[in-house]
Order: structure tokens, then C-alpha cells, then sequence
């Protein structure tokens, strides 16, 4: 069975940074597509894709978040990352990480659609 577990996640003031991380088993990591998503506070049917990277490396970032935050892998270790810089109050959330290694879609690719995923970790970013 494919499992993901996140970490990293707390509580930072604006312009701070973390590093969340998804530790992945049951598949081979970088194989179809891998994504971050982020979900709100009062928003709880509404899942943000953050960010997605795909086995041959290219990426996605959202509008609201290019330039800030940089998605990677380490196949060594089986763990997908977020970088997340210059954080913003409204940056505040859950952020999951997915995975679907039989991705065949387009771009940018969303893992969640038919992948599995994590059980969340919380960004809290004070002003």
C-alpha cells in the first residue's frame, strides 16, 4: 500500500520559511506525478494545488506562490519536499502531500485527482 506521511509544518512569523517534507513507501518515488496541496481555514471542501513535479522533473507552482516556494525530491530517501519562503499570513494552512505514479494527464499534473495522499500538516504563519 502506498503511504505518505508529512512533516515540517508549525507555527512561523510572516517572512519565515519552513521545510515540509513527505515521506513516501509502497511506490516509486518520481514515478507519474507528485503534488503539494493546501487547504484553508473555512475552507474545507476546497483543496489548493500548491505545487507538482513529474518523474522527468518538470514542476508547477500556483500563481500565488511562484517564486517562493520550490518542490523537490530525494529518491535516495523516498521523501518529497517544499521549500516554503517569505511566508504570508494568508499562506496559513493544511498542506498535504499526494501521489499518483500512474499519471498520465496533462499539465500541470494533479496528483490528488486519482492518487493517494498524507495526512496533512499544519502552516501557521503569524503577522
Amino acid at each position: 500500500d502506498m503511504q505518505l506521511v508529512e512533516s515540517g509544518g508549525g507555527l512561523v512569523q510572516a517572512g519565515g520559511s519552513l521545510r515540509l517534507s513527505c515521506v513516501t513507501s509502497g511506490f516509486t518515488i518520481g514515478s507519474g506525478c507528485m503534488s503539494w496541496y493546501r487547504q484553508a481555514p473555512g475552507k474545507e471542501h476546497e483543496h489548493e494545488l500548491v505545487a507538482s513535479i513529474r518523474g522527468d522533473g518538470s514542476t508547477y507552482y500556483a500563481a500565488s506562490v511562484r517564486g517562493r516556494f520550490t518542490i523537490s525530491l530525494d529518491n535516495a530517501k523516498n521523501t518529497l519536499y517544499l521549500e516554503i519562503s517569505t511566508l504570508k499570513p494568508e499562506d496559513t494552512a493544511v498542506f498535504y502531500c499526494a501521489a499518483d505514479p500512474y499519471y498520465s494527464g496533462g499539465y500541470p499534473c494533479r496528483a490528488g485527482a486519482q492518487g493517494s495522499w498524507g495526512q496533512g500538516t499544519q502552516v501557521t504563519v503569524s503577522s
